[in-house]
């Protein structure tokens, strides 16, 4: 089969698994997968495709893989190749094309999707014909994985698929990642300064996750002892009850760490963009404060603000040199006690109505994460409950939160749970989940029933769009215009029809009891969880305002 040397070609870049749905440009290559008795998951949405690709990706540093036709399976693809691309999540994505001679005539699906997917992915390519392919591949997979991650597109012309190769068995696959070389004059400046700070902290980003930095980072912030706040995607890097560790920042970010963020005077910030979700108003905020910024991406570097010590490179190259500085730390005793009194202070979070069918969620949340000993890999889809399992679920460790971070997406959870749990069938996989955007993409239940993958999805049910509910309650006059579900489906049939597993939680029973029945049960369980629709996602730094400035206290 002439396709087979795609499907040799991904055996040989690592590939045990793609993603996908069939067409009829890209059925030679299906062929060649049937023929070789490849690992190829059928998801029933390619948009589940991409996410269960990043959910993959996300959980192992490895690169996802997924496979479309042409057309509108190709522009399926759109929603999850942006959503990797802006959180750095390596993918390859292959779509079918028309072939080479009625390109540009508007055949049967045909999409320019070169043209479509330039501002979204790192490369593409289109290969002329099959003696491309192997080369193509390699290259595509290097480039996911080179610098700062992302994801690349390889359109597949239905000739070239049908065109005559030959597969060099010895050709080497991609390069392990190497150390980067970069001048540390930047960075010894930026320690020297951070020496004399009063009032240091650390930002840990998602690019400590990426680079496999997670040590280094930690032996960094004990050494300067330093106080650490982490952006969405940097959780798990910095254990959840380690004395230094603040949380998260930002937007709906805790107490300790908005106080932090707002008051101090130096930032070391590793990994991180700095975007509107961490510092939600930019004006003024650098007064009084000197910034090292560690990015490996240099358009990252005085984006958002004019950064006094900007050093391009990886964050593990960079966390090496500082661990080999001779610069030694300043006095942050002080400090430390002022963070540790807000870090301790905790005030209570505002609460919805008192309603006697419904749970505070983040309860519920801690309490899941009790039942895991903190251990479980963590996937959400996005909006409140997307903070309350920030706030509430104890992370341990990278990789261990599975999101959408940048693009925020709904429907991303189920695809990118049932991904992660093929990447790591060890860890057991909660998916934290809203009504809406568990709907978008509920058709990826029949890839649980059929591969038999066991996650836990805890459907958070307010019966509205709560994020958007909540803007609407603060900002529009509580004009609360089609985000409401006045109708919504039997949930508990819903999963019958899939043969799948269905309970809800009660308030009669006991919650941790509950927990331990739910978790110890091998099959996939939705977990339905009433929730008033008043409950909001606090704390909060509404637009306009400051870190310190934070409502719902």
């Amino acid at each position: 089969m002439r396709a087979a040397i795609l499907v040799d070609s991904l055996k040989q870049q690592g590939v045990d698994r793609i993603f996908g749905y069939p067409g009829g440009v890209i059925l030679g290559l299906f062929d060649a997968m049937y023929d070789d008795d490849f690992n190829c998951i059928l998801v029933r949405h390619e948009q589940g495709a991409t996410h269960a690709a990043e959910g993959y990706a996300k959980a192992t540093g490895k690169t996802g893989a997924v496979i479309v036709t042409s057309g509108p399976g190709a522009s399926n693809t759109i929603t999850g190749i942006a959503d990797a691309m802006m959180d750095s999540v390596p993918l390859v994505v292959f779509t079918g094309q028309v072939g080479h001679a009625v390109l540009g005539t508007e055949a049967f699906q045909e999409l320019d999707i070169i043209g479509v997917s330039k501002p979204i992915v790192k490369a593409n390519f289109q290969p002329k014909n099959a003696a491309e392919l192997q080369q193509t591949i390699k290259r595509a997979f290097e480039i996911a994985q080179e610098g700062r991650k992302g994801p690349v597109l390889i359109d597949l012309p239905k000739d070239v698929l049908g065109g005559e190769a030959t597969f060099d068995p010895d050709a080497k696959a991609q390069p392990e990642a190497k150390g980067q070389d970069f001048s540390t004059e930047t960075l010894e400046a930026g320690l020297k300064a951070l020496s004399q700070a009063k009032k240091p902290i650390a930002i840990a980003g998602g690019g400590i996750t990426l680079s496999e930095a997670t040590d280094e980072f930690n032996e960094f912030i004990h050494k300067w002892q330093l106080p650490t706040v982490s952006t969405l995607l940097g959780l798990g890097n910095v254990k959840d009850d380690d004395p230094l560790f603040l949380g998260m920042g930002g937007h709906h970010g805790t107490y300790a760490s908005n106080m932090a963020l707002a008051e101090t005077d130096f930032i070391v910030n590793i990994g991180s963009r700095f975007d509107d979700r961490l510092v939600p108003t930019p004006a003024g905020y650098t007064d009084g404060k000197t910034i090292l910024h560690i990015d490996i991406d240099t358009k990252e570097l005085n984006k958002t603000f004019e950064t006094k010590f900007a050093v391009n490179a990886d964050a593990k190259a960079a966390l090496k040199a500082i661990l080999a500085s001779d610069t030694q730390p300043g006095d942050t005793s002080e400090w430390r006690k002022t963070t540790a009194e807000w870090r301790g202070t905790k005030p209570d979070r505002a609460k919805g109505a008192d309603q006697p069918d419904t749970f505070d969620p983040e309860e519920v949340i801690a309490a899941a994460g009790r039942a895991t000993n903190g251990d479980a890999t963590v996937v959400t889809d996005v909006g409140q409950h997307q903070m309350w399992a920030a706030h509430a679920y104890q992370f341990n460790r990278p990789r261990q939160i599975i999101t959408s971070g940048g693009f925020g997406t709904m429907g991303y959870g189920l695809p990118a749970a049932l991904g992660a749990k093929l990447a790591r069938p060890d860890k057991e996989t909660i998916l934290f989940v809203g009504d809406g955007g568990f709907q978008m993409t509920s058709e990826e239940l029949e890839v649980a029933a059929t591969e038999d993958i066991n996650i836990k999805i805890f459907l958070l049910n307010n019966n509205v769009l709560g994020m958007i509910r909540q803007w609407q309650g603060a900002f529009f006059g509580q004009h609360y215009y089609r985000s409401e579900f006045h109708q919504q489906p039997d949930f508990e049939k819903l999963m019958e029809a899939y043969g799948l597993k269905y309970r809800k939680l009660s308030k009669d029973e006991d919650l941790d009891a509950q927990m331990k029945d739910i978790f110890a049960d091998p099959a996939t369980t939705l977990i339905e969880v009433p929730v008033s629709d008043a409950e909001q996602a606090y704390p909060w730094v509404t637009p306009g305002h400051k870190n310190n400035e934070m409502i719902g206290m």
